[in-house]
């Protein structure tokens, strides 16, 4: 299983639907980078990903984006192959 690291803040209801998504596909460990606690996190998450919206979410080194773009390749039946390796 690939890491998963999400730039997130503390009432972001997409942040909490993201968490939720992954945790429903067996997910068991989020890193997640509150940029609410610290400004320095939102300005390394924008220099990162050129957004500035959260959640920002990177499966392994490949950033995804946000909840949309998520729940997208889960739809599309990606998302496994992401986050666990499979072909």
């Amino acid at each position: 299983m690939k890491e998963i690291l999400m730039y997130s803040s503390q009432f972001c209801p997409y942040c909490v639907n993201a968490e939720k998504l992954l945790q429903n596909k067996g997910v068991k460990n989020i890193k997640k980078i509150m940029v609410d606690e610290d400004p320095a996190y939102m300005d390394e998450m924008i220099k990162i990903t050129g957004e500035k919206t959260v959640p920002q979410i990177f499966i392994g080194e490949k950033h995804i984006g946000g909840f949309e773009q998520l729940r997208s390749i889960n739809k599309e039946g990606n998302l496994d192959k992401l986050i666990f390796n499979k072909k």
